[in-house]
């Protein structure tokens, strides 16, 4: 469905949570729009800046990684307007399997995991050169 098939004041994202309504239980979607509010927030104001999903409280801890999954996806859609999007898990050597969020057409193409597989990973080596830096210099490194 494109978002011109779509009624006036429907964004695809409000499409999207309420399908997850019918499908999820009431705790584990009340969870999740505890979890993605505030981001759906930031994006509707256009504030800049990072944004991070909201795992905090007692339940942070074990939250499921479906729950985290469909909250990765409510954000996706929000973002890019799409409802194709994806999760799939890509192994790195560096950083070990790695769960990212793309397109459709991405997901069911090798050629762009591994070419997302090999920025991650480089990306993982360039963190780790600076937090080596950072530690040697008296730095802090948990950043």
């Amino acid at each position: 469905m494109s978002e011109s098939e779509l009624p006036p004041d429907e964004r695809p994202v409000d499409l999207y949570l309420d399908l997850l309504r019918l499908r999820m239980s009431p705790t584990d979607y009340a969870l999740l729009l505890r979890m993605v509010e505030p981001v759906l927030e930031a994006i509707e104001e256009q504030r800049v800046g990072p944004i991070e999903l909201s795992l905090e409280g007692a339940d942070g801890d074990t939250v499921s990684q479906e729950v985290r999954d469909e909250a990765s996806l409510v954000v996706a859609v929000a973002v890019t307007g799409r409802m194709d999007n994806q999760i799939v898990e890509i192994e790195t050597e560096e950083a070990g399997p790695v769960r990212v969020v793309t397109d459709s057409g991405t997901a069911a193409d090798p050629a762009r995991c591994k070419e997302i597989a090999d920025f991650i990973g480089e990306r993982h080596r360039q963190d780790e050169e600076l937090r080596g830096i950072a530690e040697v210099s008296g730095l802090p490194t948990d950043v």
